[in-house]
Order: C-alpha cells, then sequence, then structure tokens
C-alpha cells in the first residue's frame, strides 16, 4: 500500500467512526453526453428540414441530458433517474435509444457482497440483471480539485467499451463510410464503437462511502464525478443524515437474467433492428449527404 493510499485510508477510517449504522445521504448527479458529432451529421443533411432538426435535437436531449438521485447507506445504494415527463409522441426508436442511454429503473448495489441488481425495460419486455460489481483496476493520480466544497481526489481506469450502452458509440467518419461504399443507409450502420474507454472519477474521502453513480465503486471516498469516454456525471448536490430515510432495497421486479445474458439479447435484437432497414417511423434517417 503506498503512502497516498494509506493517508487516504486513515482519513476515511477516521471519517466513517462519525457515520452511524443508520447513516444515509442523499446525491444529486446531472449526466449529460456529448452531441458534438450527431449534430455536425445533421447540419449537413439537406433531406432535413430545420423543424425536423429542432425535433430530433430536442429528443436527443431527452436522451442525453438525465438527472439522477443517489440515496446511500455505508455498503448498499439505489441509483434512479429523477421522474420527469416523457415527450409525447416520441417514436419507438427513440424510445428504445432512450433505454439504452443509461437509464433503466432502480440501480441497485451491495459493496459488502460487491453485487448489484437493476430493473430494465427493452422492447416491452422487463428483465432484472443480477450480477457481480465490475472490478475497475483504479490508479490512484496526484490532482485534486474542489466539487461542491468537498476536496476531491483523481482516479483513473480503463475498462472494455459496452455494446449495449449508446453513449459509447460513435458516428463513423465520412472516409470510413467511403470506404464501406456510399448508400442510404440506417442510423446504427453509422456508428463505430471504441474497444476500450478511459474513465476519469472524482472522489472525496471526506464523504468515506465506497459508493458513487450507475456501476461505479471501489474508492475510499463517494465518486462526486465521473467522466466515461463522450459521458460526464457531475454530482450537483450532497444532503448526509437523511432525516425523511428512503428504503434502500434491490429491484425484485423483472426477469432474472445476468448482465451477460442481457448484453446478448440487447446486440441480438439490434441486429434485426439495423437488418429491418433501422426501424420505422423515420428512424431510417440518413446523417451526412
Amino acid at each position: 500500500m503506498n503512502k497516498k493510499i494509506l493517508i487516504l485510508f486513515f482519513i476515511a477510517s477516521g471519517s466513517l467512526s462519525s457515520f452511524g449504522q443508520e447513516f444515509q445521504g442523499m446525491a444529486v448527479y446531472e449526466s449529460k453526453t456529448s452531441t458534438t458529432d450527431f449534430k455536425s451529421r445533421m447540419e449537413g443533411n439537406k433531406e432535413l428540414t430545420p423543424d425536423m432538426q429542432k425535433m430530433i435535437e430536442e429528443r436527443m436531449k431527452l436522451m442525453f441530458e438525465k438527472t439522477f438521485l443517489l440515496y446511500f447507506g455505508k455498503t448498499t445504494s439505489v441509483y434512479k433517474e429523477e421522474e420527469k415527463l416523457e415527450a409525447a409522441g416520441q417514436n419507438p426508436g427513440f424510445r428504445m435509444m432512450s433505454n439504452m442511454m443509461g437509464s433503466g429503473g432502480t440501480f441497485y448495489k451491495n459493496t459488502k457482497e460487491k453485487t448489484y441488481a437493476v430493473d430494465k425495460e427493452f422492447m416491452g419486455k422487463e428483465f432484472l440483471i443480477q450480477d457481480s460489481l465490475p472490478k475497475l483496476a483504479w490508479k490512484m493520480e496526484k490532482e485534486t480539485k474542489q466539487i461542491g466544497g468537498y476536496t476531491c481526489f483523481k482516479a483513473t481506469a480503463v475498462r472494455e467499451a459496452s455494446k449495449t450502452d449508446f453513449r459509447n458509440f460513435r458516428m463513423k467518419k465520412r472516409e470510413e463510410e467511403k470506404k464501406e461504399g456510399e448508400g442510404k443507409t440506417n442510423l446504427l450502420d453509422e456508428l463505430n464503437l471504441p474497444k476500450e474507454i478511459t474513465i476519469t472519477a472524482w472522489y472525496s474521502p471526506e464523504i468515506p462511502i465506497s459508493q458513487g453513480p450507475e456501476n461505479y465503486w471501489g474508492l475510499p471516498g463517494l465518486i462526486l464525478e465521473v467522466n466515461d469516454g463522450k459521458t460526464t456525471i457531475l454530482c450537483s448536490k450532497v444532503v448526509l443524515n437523511l432525516k425523511d430515510k428512503v428504503e434502500i432495497k434491490a429491484p425484485t421486479k423483472g426477469d432474472i437474467i445476468s448482465q451477460q445474458k442481457y448484453d446478448e439479447t440487447v446486440i441480438k435484437k439490434m441486429e434485426e433492428f439495423r437488418e429491418m432497414g433501422g426501424g420505422r417511423n423515420g428512424m431510417q434517417i440518413r446523417m451526412g449527404n
């Protein structure tokens, strides 16, 4: 154990003694995924009218900008999207992609047992994913910064990009598409998936809970910010020692499935979606001229 980690351990140990067994806190996170490459391709599409572009951008904002609430105890947490009214008339293709933007129902983590559970709806079917928490090889960095009045330390890790998380995809460059042949393609044919993604996390030992948004965990303090490829998840508010506590428990609805089996199911459906030409109701959109 190096000197820096040892210091953080004692900071966390000393602070943890002030957190009672019934301790519970809440954190608000703002998740935003960059859509620059998608917008640049739309601007070059002569088939899209200004009204169509505006409609698509509004729907993309619903998919790529979300607010989440994290309720956490000493070893367990639940992470859930803040409820908002869904845009009227949202077509099935966009709704399917929205379900692949890191949302879902309740994401439950148990850091003591190193397990998680999350309920997701995909194409009209409810799934209950139950699996072991991912083990990221965090590298402790020297940088620090302030987030919401808390001193945060930097940590980085590299992991394989998820094939079922739409936020990981990038628009192909025009040169790549020309090599594959021009013609009217669907949206999925114009996307690339990187093999690996570098994760940058900022955590605070002042809140000595090994928790964070989504499936991020394993650091000696609450993770207040995550930069995951094109996505940034930033904590905007922390409340410790909640007076009105919520029940932190794992979801129970849906067909139980492992993460691997769920990913295989989604990938299979995506391939079927591609073979159908990208779907109906306007999803077959050429993103460039």
